[in-house]
C-alpha cells in the first residue's frame, strides 16, 4: 500500500521543483538567493525510494552543480542535470516525471565531464563505494538495520579553475583559482589587498598582501601574470574600481561569491581552521618549514604571513572553497605554499600590467592568443613544468648582471656541447608532467600507469644526469655545474619500487601485485586463497570417490562458479542444488561448494581491497620522498629553461650577440643593427636593422618622429623586447648589445578608449603618465608613443612637452618618445639630453605615395604624411585633396600663429616648469633640491 502511494505521488511534478527555493526559503528572484542549495520539504523525504533519497541528499546541497551519479557501469544525470545534458549535448533522455535521466558509460566520464566544464558548469562525481559482494559482507557484519542500497559518496567536484586529474587537464600551463580580500575606505582611498591563489594540478599555493595605488597597478600586474580561471570574492567585499580592473584583465572567469565570515573566513577563523584541520600534521614534506601557531611544522611562507590579516583571510576563503570541492586536504597537506610578489622591486626588471599588454608578452592584441608574443618566440621548453617555470622567468626578468651572466654562460656551454644537447633534449622530450603527477601521487589519485611512467622517467633522467655530472668539470658555467651536481640521487628509492612489484604485470592489469615478502597482509590473503583452492580440489576428489566417477568436473558459468558437473546417468544426493544442465550433464552446488564459493568470493574481495590499499601504500612510500622528487623536478625544469634560451638564442638569425652588461652611475643602452626578434632575416628580407644609442655619451631620450606606418611603434617595441631578452639571459638579434641593467620598463602605447574600465583615452593617458612620472628612476626605460593625442592639439602638445622635459631634466631615465607634434621637435632641438631622430621615407608628392625606409635617421621628420598614407590606403583622391587643403588652412590659422608666437617669445615652458618644480622643492626640506638645482643649471647653461 505504501509503495502504491509513493508511485501515485511520483506521477505528478514535485511542487518544490516547480517553485524552486534555496535552503533558506529564498526564491530565485531574491537578491540573497543561494543557487547552490535546494529546499526539499520534510514531507517529501518520506515519498522517496532509498535510491532517490540517496540522490537528493547530495543534489540538495549542490543544486548549481551537474551531478554524475554512478549506477553500475554508467554515470547517470537526473532532473535539471538531465535537461542540461539533453539540451547541450543531445544525450538521450528517459523522461520520468520527477527523475528525468540521461546516462553515459563510466569509461567516458573524463570526456563528458570536460565537455560540461568547458560550457561553464561545475561537475560533481558520485561513486559507488562498494560492490554487491562488499554490500552483502557489510550487511552481515553490521549490527544495525540499514537501507538495502549500495553505499555511494560524493568524491569530487570539478570546476574549470580547480582541475587536478590528467584526463581533464588539456593545457600544460598553470590554471589558477584566486581568492581576493580587499580593504578600501572609498573610491579615492588607497586599497589594501590580500590575495591567495592555487594551481590545483601541482598543489602550489601563493599568498601576498600589499597596499596599492589608485590605479591598482600591482593588482592589475598580478592578474595579468596569473590570469585566474576562477575568482573567489567576499559578497559586497570588493570595491568597484578593483572589480573593474579584474573584469577588464581576465577573460570570462568563473565568479564565486562567498558569505562573509561563515564562508569567506577572517584571519582568526582561518588559523583556527588550519589548526583543527590538521593540514600540516604530516612531517617531512613541502618546502621550507617553520614552527606554526600550534607548535607544529607549518610552511615557512605561511608562518611569515600569520600577522597579515588580509592575506590570511584570502587563504581562508580559498580553503573554504577547496573544502567544498573536497580538495583542501590533498592540496594543503603538501605544504607547498609560497610568498608571491607581483613586482619584485629589488631583484627583477619590473614589467607591470600595462607593459605586459603593450609589448604583447603573453597575449597578442589581435585575438588574445599566443601567436606573435614574446612568450611564443622564446619558449622552446620541452617539458610542461619547464614551460610553466619559463613563464615565471618572463614575468620577472633578472636585474642582477651577475645572475644574468650565469645564465648566459650556461647558454654558451650548452650550445658548444652537442653531446649535452642531444642527451638532455631527447630525455626532456620524453618526460611526462612530473610536477603534476607527483602532486597526484601525494593525493593518492593518480593512475597506476602514471606512477610507472614517473618511475621510468626518473630512472632514465638519473642515468643521463650521472653521465653529465662526470663531465661537469669541463663547463665554465657555475650555474650549469651547480644544477648538475644538485640533482638528487634517487637510485635506492627507485630500486625499491622496481623490486617491490612486477611493473610489466601492473601495466597490463592495472593493479599493483607485490612480490611475496613485501606486504604481510597480501601474503596472508594469498595463502587463504590457496587454501580455498586446495579445499575445492580435495572436495572434487571426494565427490568422484563417493559417486564413483572420474568424469565429475568443476564448471564455471557466470557468477555461479565451481558447479559440480555430473553425467546424467549418475544419481546425486538429494540435498544437492541443481543450477544448470545440458543433454549430457547436470550441474550442482552442494553445501560444501556453496560455502567454499562464498569463502572464495569474500577472500577475493578482501584481496581486491588489500591490493587497492597496497597501491595507496606505494603512493605513500613514493610521497615520503617528496622533497627529493620535487628537487629533481626543480633541477630539470631550470635546465629545460636554459636549453630553451640556448635554442632561442641561435634561432634568431644572423647577426645575434651576447649582451654585454656594464656597471656605472649612468644608464647606458647601445644596440647595433638591432632587429625585431619576431622577424628572422630570410623570412622577411625587407626588414631594416637599426642602431639605437641612449645614455652615456649620448642623449638619454630620443624624440622620434616619422610618417604614419613608418615603423615608430615597431622601433619602440623592439627596443623593449631586446632589453627583456637580455635581462632574461638570452642573446639578442643585433650585431652588438651593451647596456646597464634596468629596474623597470614603462610603456604608454596606443590610445584606445578603455571602455570596459570606464575610462576615456585622455584619462587613461594621464593616469598612466602620472604613474611613470611618480615611479620612474634613472635606471628605468620609458616608452611613450604619441602622448597627448587623447585631447585637443594644444593641450596635448603642452602635456607632451611638460612630460618630456620632466623626464629628461629631473628623472634622468632613458627613453623613446614618439610624437606627431612638429612644434615639440622645434622646442627640443637645442636640448642636449634629447636626440631628435625620425623614421626615414621617400615621398612622391605628385603621386602622393610614400616609400617607408624604416631606417632610424638623425633629425626630425618635416611632417607625418598622413594624406599620402590615406591615399595609399585607398581613400578617394578627391577626399585626400580636400583634407590636405583643410590641413593647410588649419596650420595657417591665426590661433596657431599666436600660440607659436607665445611659445617662442614669452618665458619658455621649460623655464616655467623648472621654476614651479624648484618652488615645490624649496617649500619643504627635500634632499633632491641640490641635485635638481645642479641639473637645471647644467641644462640651461648649454
Amino acid at each position: 500500500m505504501r509503495n502504491d502511494k509513493k508511485k501515485e505521488k511520483n506521477e505528478t511534478r514535485y511542487s518544490w521543483l516547480v517553485d524552486v527555493r534555496d535552503a533558506n526559503g529564498k526564491s530565485v528572484g531574491d537578491p540573497d538567493y543561494d543557487p547552490r542549495t535546494l529546499k526539499i520539504p520534510s514531507s517529501a523525504w518520506n515519498l522517496f525510494t532509498p535510491f532517490e533519497k540517496q540522490f537528493w541528499e547530495i543534489k540538495a546541497s549542490h543544486f548549481d552543480t551537474v551531478v554524475f551519479f554512478k549506477k553500475g557501469k554508467f554515470y547517470e544525470l537526473y532532473e535539471k542535470d538531465a535537461d542540461i545534458g539533453h539540451q547541450e549535448f543531445d544525450l538521450k533522455m528517459t523522461d520520468r516525471v520527477n527523475m528525468r535521466m540521461v546516462g553515459v558509460p563510466e569509461s567516458s566520464f573524463d570526456h563528458w565531464a570536460s565537455q560540461f566544464i568547458a560550457k561553464g558548469y561545475k561537475v560533481a562525481k558520485v561513486e559507488q563505494m562498494e560492490t554487491a559482494i562488499g554490500k552483502s559482507m557489510r550487511e552481515r557484519s553490521s549490527q544495525k538495520k540499514e537501507e538495502k542500497i549500495i553505499r555511494r559518496e560524493l568524491t569530487s567536484i570539478l570546476t574549470v579553475g580547480t582541475l587536478v586529474d590528467s584526463g581533464l587537464l588539456h593545457n600544460e600551463m598553470s590554471t589558477y583559482c584566486m581568492a581576493i580580500k580587499e580593504e578600501c575606505a572609498g573610491d579615492n582611498a588607497l586599497p589594501s589587498l590580500g590575495i591567495c591563489f592555487v594551481d590545483t594540478a601541482t598543489a602550489a599555493f601563493y599568498i601576498c598582501c600589499f597596499e596599492d595605488d589608485l590605479e591598482r597597478t600591482r593588482f592589475e600586474t598580478l592578474i595579468l601574470q596569473i590570469k585566474p580561471k576562477e575568482v573567489i570574492l567576499e559578497k559586497n567585499g570588493i570595491s568597484q574600481r578593483t572589480l573593474k580592473v579584474l573584469k577588464n584583465s581576465v577573460n570570462a572567469p568563473v565568479w564565486n561569491y562567498l558569505t562573509p565570515e561563515t564562508e569567506f573566513w577572517d584571519s582568526v577563523t582561518t588559523l583556527d581552521a588550519l589548526r583543527r584541520g590538521g593540514y600540516f600534521d604530516q612531517a617531512g614534506e613541502g618546502n621550507e618549514q617553520s614552527t606554526g601557531p600550534d607548535g607544529g611544522k607549518w610552511p615557512a611562507a605561511l608562518v611569515a604571513f600569520q600577522d597579515k590579516h588580509l592575506a590570511l583571510s584570502a587563504l581562508g576563503g580559498l580553503t573554504w572553497y577547496l573544502r567544498s570541492l573536497k580538495l583542501d586536504k590533498e592540496l594543503l597537506s603538501l605544504k607547498n605554499i609560497h610568498a608571491y610578489d607581483p613586482i619584485h622591486q629589488m631583484t627583477s626588471l619590473i614589467l607591470d600590467g600595462q607593459t605586459l599588454v603593450n609589448l604583447e608578452i603573453f597575449e597578442n592584441s589581435f585575438d588574445g592568443g599566443e601567436e606573435g608574443t614574446v612568450f611564443k618566440l622564446l619558449n622552446r621548453c620541452s617539458t610542461p613544468f619547464g614551460k610553466r617555470l619559463f613563464k615565471k622567468w618572463l614575468c620577472h626578468p633578472l636585474r642582477s648582471a651577475e645572475q644574468i651572466n650565469e645564465r648566459l654562460d650556461a647558454i654558451e656551454n650548452i650550445n658548444a656541447d652537442f653531446e649535452l644537447q642531444d642527451e638532455l633534449s631527447v630525455i626532456f622530450t620524453s618526460l611526462p608532467d612530473l610536477e603534476r603527477i607527483i602532486s597526484r601521487i601525494h593525493a593518492g589519485t593518480c593512475k597506476l600507469k602514471e606512477l610507472l611512467n614517473v618511475l621510468r622517467s626518473f630512472e632514465a633522467i638519473g642515468e643521463v644526469m650521472n653521465k653529465m655530472k662526470k663531465k661537469s668539470s669541463t663547463f665554465t658555467s657555475k650555474r650549469l655545474v651547480f644544477l648538475l651536481n644538485s640533482y638528487p640521487d634517487l637510485t635506492d628509492t627507485i630500486k625499491y619500487f622496481n623490486e617491490a612489484f612486477d611493473h610489466e604485470k601492473a601495466e597490463k592489469e592495472g593493479t599493483v601485485v607485490p612480490h611475496l615478502g613485501v606486504e604481510d597482509d597480501y601474503d596472508a590473503v594469498v595463502k587463504q586463497l590457496q587454501d580455498i583452492e586446495d579445499q575445492f580440489a580435495f572436495h572434487l576428489k571426494d565427490c568422484r570417490k563417493k559417486l564413483n566417477s572420474s568424469k565429475i568436473e568443476y564448471k564455471d558459468l557466470g557468477k555461479e562458479i565451481y558447479q559440480i558437473e555430473v553425467p546424467k546417468n549418475i544419481k546425486v544426493p538429494d540435498n544437492w542444488i541443481k543450477l544448470s544442465q545440458t543433454k549430457a550433464v547436470n550441474r550442482y552446488w552442494n553445501m560444501t561448494t556453496k560455502s567454499l564459493v562464498q569463502s572464495l568470493n569474500e577472500a577475493q574481495e578482501t584481496r581486491s581491497n588489500i591490493l587497492s590499499n597496497i597501491q595507496s601504500r606505494m603512493y605513500q612510500k613514493f610521497d615520503a620522498n617528496y622533497p627529493q622528487w620535487s628537487k629533481a623536478v626543480s633541477v630539470i625544469s631550470e635546465l629545460d629553461c636554459l636549453f630553451s634560451l640556448a635554442k632561442s638564442s641561435i634561432s634568431l638569425g644572423e647577426p645575434y650577440t651576447r649582451p654585454e652588461f656594464v656597471e656605472g652611475p649612468e644608464s647606458v643602452l647601445e644596440f647595433e643593427e638591432l632587429r625585431h626578434p619576431c622577424v628572422v632575416p630570410g623570412v622577411a628580407t625587407d626588414f631594416i636593422p637599426n642602431d639605437t644609442y641612449l645614455g652615456g655619451q649620448k642623449p638619454n631620450i630620443i624624440l622620434l618622429t616619422g610618417p604614419n606606418m613608418g615603423g615608430k611603434s615597431t622601433l619602440l617595441r623592439q627596443t623593449c623586447v631586446a632589453i627583456i631578452m637580455a635581462q632574461l639571459g638570452c642573446y639578442v638579434p643585433a650585431r652588438r648589445c651593451r647596456m646597464t641593467t634596468f629596474d623597470r620598463i614603462f610603456t604608454r602605447i596606443g590610445a584606445n578608449d578603455n571602455i570596459l574600465a570606464g575610462q576615456s583615452t585622455f584619462m587613461v593617458e594621464l593616469s598612466e603618465t602620472s604613474k611613470i612620472l611618480r615611479e620612474a628612476t634613472p635606471r628605468s626605460m620609458v616608452i611613450l608613443d604619441e602622448l597627448g593625442r587623447g585631447t585637443s592639439t594644444f593641450d596635448g602638445y603642452a602635456i607632451a612637452y611638460s612630460v618630456l622635459h620632466y623626464l629628461s631634466t629631473y628623472v634622468g631615465c632613458l627613453g623613446l618618445f614618439s610624437t606627431h607634434y612638429g612644434m615639440l621637435t622645434t622646442e627640443m632641438e637645442k636640448t642636449k639630453n634629447i636626440a631628435l631622430m625620425h623614421m626615414s621615407c621617400q615621398v612622391d608628392e605628385e603621386r602622393k605615395e610614400v616609400t617607408f625606409l624604416y631606417k632610424l635617421t638623425e633629425g626630425s621628420c618635416p611632417k607625418s604624411y598622413g594624406m599620402n598614407v590615406a591615399n595609399m590606403a585607398g581613400v578617394p583622391r578627391a577626399i585626400v585633396d580636400k583634407a590636405e587643403e583643410a590641413a593647410k588652412k588649419f596650420e595657417a590659422n591665426q590661433h596657431m600663429k599666436q600660440a607659436i608666437t607665445s611659445i617662442q617669445n614669452e618665458t619658455a615652458l621649460a623655464a616655467q616648469s623648472d621654476f614651479a618644480f624648484l618652488w615645490k622643492l624649496g617649500s619643504v626640506d627635500n634632499p633632491r633640491t641640490q641635485n635638481a638645482l645642479q641639473s637645471i643649471a647644467k641644462q640651461w647653461s648649454k
